[in-house]
């Protein structure tokens, strides 16, 4: 396939509107998805447009959830219990769920600054002050105190 300043606009164009890559390249006037991993890797121009255009194409997934969320799908779900057949209609709820997970979840993964939840750091451990001496503990405790604005007592004896 041959590389155009088409081809590359439309590839761009299409993954900011949230459409993946290789739903993209299944059309037939596309290059394959390795060609244009290829292209990605040997152009960094290329590159740059593609991750601005993946970055507009996770707020196109964001609002294509949303929009999954409002619409209701009304479809039939179907029982049999050996003698009868039963059709019930309703809203889909079960399969737009799944559609708006998996969206929200896909888009954590790819985008987790801005998409993941937020996670807090707990930091564990602690100084190994048996092997210090008083002018190290002194140190850094002045260095965990920070600003000076708690002064460090002469004796650090009593804090331990």
């Amino acid at each position: 396939m041959k590389r155009t300043p088409e081809i590359l606009d439309e590839i761009c164009n299409r993954i900011a509107e949230g459409e993946p890559l290789r739903a993209i390249c299944r059309d037939e006037h596309m290059p394959s998805w390795r060609t244009v991993y290829d292209w990605i890797n040997l152009d960094s121009a290329f590159a740059a447009r593609i991750a601005h255009a993946r970055e507009l194409g996770f707020d196109a997934i964001a609002e294509e959830a949303l929009a999954i969320s409002d619409t209701p799908v009304v479809g039939e779900e179907t029982e049999d219990d050996g003698e009868k057949v039963k059709v019930k209609r309703g809203d889909m709820l079960g399969h737009r769920k799944l559609q708006i997970e998996t969206r929200l979840k896909l888009l954590a993964k790819w985008c987790p600054a801005k998409y993941g939840d937020k996670q807090a750091v707990e930091l564990s451990g602690g100084l190994a002050l048996n092997s210090m001496s008083e002018d190290e503990i002194k140190a850094e405790l002045a260095t965990l105190l920070g600003t000076g604005l708690v002064p460090v007592p002469d004796d650090v004896g009593d804090l331990i």
